[in-house]
């Protein structure tokens, strides 16, 4: 917008003075102007680490979803690095010497107490498994025994993913690079506002179809959030190198939803889009086959009967897959094949465990939109006992504000009964039925009925789990939702909520029979996930409840419920980067035993769970000094010295664990240093430090030891002998 006009304060300003809207991702000030602006991300958390997450494409894909120390509630169990599965019992204080600490107390099997260090919390994590694990004993051999077995299982897996990563390394696929003028103007022509994540999806898509090794990227996202588009930049982007498109969909009613989907955005460039269906045959369907090997089809959407043999592409670049784990296993072996030499883009809100599981395992690249579209609201959810009143109620608070209803029952034999039912609740109510028993033509006509509001109640099984768009709907009723896995009730809720109004699902169980313990944590899960953008985490937690089983093969391993989640996806990161012939080095922790104050005193920071997630924080030392400063007051205020004492003691951690050094403790007037055997110390240099140093000395078993110097603290000496030692 240009204006020619401003008035500020009581002055008029007649200059020129564009006003844009834009995103800022952090804010500045301008001393002369005497003009501060403060940008969302200073502000909210949130909003900062989505920015900082961008900036790393990189970073671990498990960290989106893995609990923390936040949700770490008493009684709750934990894993320790070296002391395995224990109970977690509270923060505690306890006197060392002359000074005060805060421990993490822990209970492990025999009712034997551990007590964690506040800056050893790196060590510790919430356990996520299926189910209820003996505690470890402390002292014992068990955790140990166990972790071995599992790193010796997933070792068996090298053959089959060595072949994975062979195969993707040898094979080639057409390079789509450049942006050309017309691909800016279909850019340009997307009716919304990108949001940060799926601009990011966007770019990193076509960097990889710039390269000459086969996509397989999926693509996570929750329903809503933009997937549709990204998929629409890839598929333009081979068409405008030309190659052809293959768009499959699970079912006929999403392949529907797609045919009007692309065929809206590709209006007025030159591509053509088709669909492929069971219900074009004849001569229609030789044409179209025809036409597709002949090249003259840019973009051929359809469920698996495009992957029948008898559909042939003359230059195939792009195969776009929405919801691949809903295809058949022959389906997806041909997928299998496809993927050899074109570029794949899977789509899903909830991927599969086993899906899941390879991409955190690095074997499938994944790339995830986590930011909601604007105005976009979470959707309501409560659990409830199934009554007539309540869902008379539901059914027509949604039909008085305008809108209309979906009820997901999932009993074919019976649906019509449940059609009588509703009927006799609300008189005069308009009920269309829906299911997959139906003629494809007669589900083709009411769903298109429903859309165009004949109806106010669409009762329907589980088929509009996908691909049904309809911002009018925004009440959904699932019967007997007990009886449903986690995905799919993630899935059918997306459904409604699409709009800007407010979106309600409710989840109806019997009234007088008790839930099994897996149909209760699903349920749980569900109500626990109702922020915008938790299709991740829910797929997270469906690889806890259901487990991943082998990686590559069908059978169920307890392997995370011994190990718990976090502990299981390291040892699997580690052993892929090990069979991908990368170093894996042992990750270099220090233990500090120094006579200081380590604890965040409660007048700073009351709550316990935010404490342990500080100290958590503290105890990685990922962030310099400075970073956790900043952070810190931007959070709770300027921190007190035995909070500044802290984060000199993360100065001085960093320092040494670059340094390869294993402990420092003080005593007795003295520093102690333990040097690993591959400390990264210059030889020369210590020798020269021991042999000039009044009461210095160094043992054969790399102990160095030395009178504390007068005048410094302790933290301040142990970091001037690093920095005296460093190679």
């Amino acid at each position: 917008m240009l204006i020619d006009r401003l008035l500020i304060g009581d002055e008029l300003l007649n200059l020129p003075i564009l006003i844009a809207v834009g995103q800022l991702s952090k804010g500045f000030r301008l001393s002369g102007a005497e003009l501060q602006v403060i940008a969302e991300p200073d502000v909210f958390d949130e909003e900062r680490n989505k920015v900082e997450r961008r900036g790393d494409r990189h970073r671990s894909i498990a960290k989106t979803f893995l609990s923390d120390l936040r949700d770490l509630k008493v009684e709750d169990l934990v894993v320790h690095v070296d002391h395995g599965i224990g109970r977690f019992v509270g923060l505690k204080q306890i006197g060392v010497g002359d000074a005060m600490q805060e421990f993490m107390e822990l209970r492990y099997a025999g009712e034997d107490k551990l007590f964690v260090p506040v800056e050893r919390l790196d060590l510790v994590q919430k356990y996520s498994g299926t189910a209820k694990p003996q505690l470890d004993k402390l002292g014992g051999t068990s955790w140990e025994r166990t972790k071995t077995r599992v790193k010796k299982a997933m070792r068996d897996m090298a053959e089959e993913l060595l072949k994975l990563y062979a195969e993707r390394q040898l094979a080639r696929a057409p390079i789509l690079a450049g942006s050309t003028d017309l691909e800016r103007q279909f850019a340009a022509a997307f009716p919304f506002e990108e949001t940060p994540d799926q601009a990011d999806a966007i770019t990193v898509v076509l960097e990889d179809l710039g390269q000459s090794k086969p996509m397989d990227r999926l693509l996570c996202g929750d329903v809503g959030f933009g997937k549709t588009e990204v998929a629409m930049r890839a598929a333009f982007r081979a068409v405008d190198a030309g190659y052809q498109v293959a768009v499959l969909a699970p079912t006929t009613i999403l392949a529907d939803q797609h045919l009007e989907v692309f065929t809206r955005r590709f209006e007025g460039f030159p591509v053509t889009v088709e669909r492929l269906s069971r219900l074009r045959v004849g001569k229609d369907l030789k044409d179209l086959k025809t036409r597709i090997a002949a090249g003259k089809v840019d973009i051929t959407l359809g469920t698996h009967r495009l992957l029948s043999k008898d559909i042939e592409f003359d230059r195939l670049g792009l195969v776009i897959v929405d919801e691949e784990q809903r295809f058949g296993v022959a389906q997806k072996e041909r997928l299998k094949q496809l993927k050899k030499n074109v570029h794949v883009l899977a789509m899903s809100a909830t991927p599969l465990p086993r899906t899941l599981q390879l991409s955190l395992a690095g074997v499938r690249d994944m790339v995830v939109i986590e930011t909601p579209p604007k105005d976009r609201m979470a959707i309501e959810t409560a659990v409830l006992p199934f009554s007539a009143e309540l869902v008379r109620e539901a059914i027509e608070y949604e039909l008085e504000r305008g809108g209309q209803v979906f009820y997901v029952y999932n009993r074919v034999e019976s649906i019509e009964e449940m059609a009588g039912v509703l009927r006799d609740l609300i008189p005069g109510l308009r009920i269309t039925i829906g299911h997959g028993q139906l003629d494809e033509r007669e589900l083709y006509r009411r769903m298109h009925a429903f859309t165009a509001r004949e109806y106010d109640v669409l009762l329907a099984t589980t088929i509009i789990e996908n691909g049904i768009d309809i911002p009018t709907v925004n009440t959904m009723i699932i019967h007997r939702a007990d009886r449903f896995g986690l995905a799919q009730l993630y899935q059918l809720r997306g459904r409604v909520g699409r709009s800007r109004e407010l979106g309600y699902c409710y989840l109806l169980v019997p009234p007088d029979a008790p839930l099994t313990e897996e149909a209760r944590r699903r349920l749980e899960a569900l109500r626990e996930f109702t922020e915008l953008g938790a299709g991740f985490r829910i797929a997270g937690r469906d690889l806890e409840i259901r487990g991943a089983g082998n990686l590559l093969g069908g059978e169920q391993s307890g392997h995370i419920a011994e190990l718990g989640i976090e502990t299981y996806l390291k040892m699997l990161e580690e052993t892929v980067r090990e069979l991908k012939g990368d170093s894996v080095e042992e990750g270099p922790s220090v233990a500090l035993d120094l006579p200081l104050t380590m604890t965040i005193p409660k007048d700073y920071i009351a709550d316990e769970n935010l404490r342990m997630e500080i100290y958590r924080k503290l105890a990685t030392a990922e962030l310099p000094r400075q970073e956790l400063l900043e952070e810190l007051t931007d959070r709770f205020g300027r921190p007190p010295k035995a909070v500044l004492a802290l984060l000199d003691l993360v100065d001085l951690k960093r320092a040494a664990e670059a340094l390869r050094v294993q402990a420092i403790s003080a005593s007795g007037g003295q520093l102690i240093f333990r040097l690993r055997r591959d400390a990264r110390i210059d030889v020369d240099r210590l020798i020269r430090y021991v042999s000039t140093r009044a009461g210095a000395a160094f043992s054969p078993t790399g102990v160095l030891t030395l009178d504390l110097p007068a005048g410094l603290s302790v933290v301040d000496a142990a970091r001037a002998v690093l920095a005296e030692l460093a190679a």
